[in-house]
């Protein structure tokens, strides 16, 4: 189209004035042609200053989360989408559209959560204009012993989304965090519905929030040594459009169907854990030391108390105590 072939010109020379002239010489079009693609690009958000003599100017921190721009990344057709500005919770509405019945594979994405929610009833830090923050429903034939694994999987889509787009390992600090160089950059929280008279999910909600960029004024005070970022600026066009279309796109493949993909290698090679001395961490009681011996194939872990006692762990959280060398 038109419009994206003027939006990759100005990111490739993002902060810089182009003039009309040059533009439509550079992309074989009239400049009536280019003046409406600019217009169609202010309409959808983004900023574009223009000044005589001087031309088009995109302004770096143009980053418009979108319908549209998400579509031109996403491979899966048959994803619904709805994007916001700005929303309560993604997994707060989308339970709402899934018990009145909503279908799977809609997806809601926000550039901002005034009510993001972590695990353990925390809050998720969710600002504007430089995370990304969905929520996707799915439907899988699967009891709920196994609903760990939808969190699993969802973990290796965003790690591989990520890699992909930024060219830096994550790490998978079991069960549902992301993080890049020791920080945390993404939150996964699942929620599901039981059908009680056959054991089965009735549905699950898999919500995503991913720091792509450091918001700004910084993190949080309380949060400044645990947080961070995916991206140290916006370097790509569209950035959280590529980056929430290769995460639907990976998390569908893996759990839209009536049975998950194995995502188990994919997961045990990035968890941050194994070998590690951690503490567990569970409501209600005081943290324990263990060793972490191995990831078993239900994404539970193997640990060695203090004791010398070995227990497989199903539920709850850790703390790493030690870094591997």
């Amino acid at each position: 189209m038109t419009k994206d072939r003027v939006l990759d010109f100005l990111w490739s020379h993002a902060d810089e004035s182009i003039s009309g002239e040059e533009l439509a010489a550079r992309l074989d079009l009239s400049r009536t042609a280019v003046w409406k693609a600019v217009e169609q690009l202010r309409n959808e958000g983004y900023l574009i200053e223009s000044a005589p003599r001087r031309g088009y100017r995109l302004l770096s921190k143009s980053d418009v989360l979108s319908e549209a721009g998400i579509r031109k990344y996403l491979n899966c057709p048959e994803l619904r989408l709805r994007c916001f500005a700005e929303i309560g919770s993604t997994n707060t509405a989308l339970k709402e559209l899934a018990n009145r019945g909503e279908a799977a594979g809609l997806a809601l994405v926000a550039g901002r959560q005034t009510a993001g929610r972590g695990r353990m009833g925390r809050s998720f830090f969710s600002p504007e204009d430089s995370g990304v923050y969905l929520s996707l429903l799915l439907r899988p034939s699967l009891p709920a012993s196994e609903a760990t694994a939808i969190t699993a999987c969802a973990a290796v889509a965003v790690a591989e989304t990520l890699e992909e787009l930024s060219g830096r390992k994550a790490e998978i600090k079991w069960v549902n965090d992301l993080l890049m160089a020791g920080k945390k950059v993404c939150g996964i929280l699942t929620e599901a519905s039981l059908d009680c008279e056959n054991g089965q999910l009735s549905y699950a909600v898999v919500g995503i929030g991913v720091n792509a960029l450091e918001p700004a004024g910084g993190f949080p005070e309380e949060l400044r040594d645990i947080a961070g970022a995916v991206f140290p600026e916006r370097s790509l066009p569209e950035l959280r459009c590529r980056l929430a279309a290769g995460i639907l796109d990976r998390l569908w493949r893996y759990c839209g169907g009536a049975e998950l993909q194995d995502c188990f290698e994919g997961y045990r090679d990035r968890s941050l854990v194994l070998g590690q001395e951690v503490e567990l961490l569970s409501p209600g009681r005081e943290p324990e030391r263990a060793l972490v011996l191995d990831l078993e194939r239900d994404y539970s872990l193997r640990v060695r108390l203090a004791n010398g006692e070995e227990r497989k762990v199903l539920s709850g959280e850790v703390r790493v105590r030690l870094e591997k060398n």
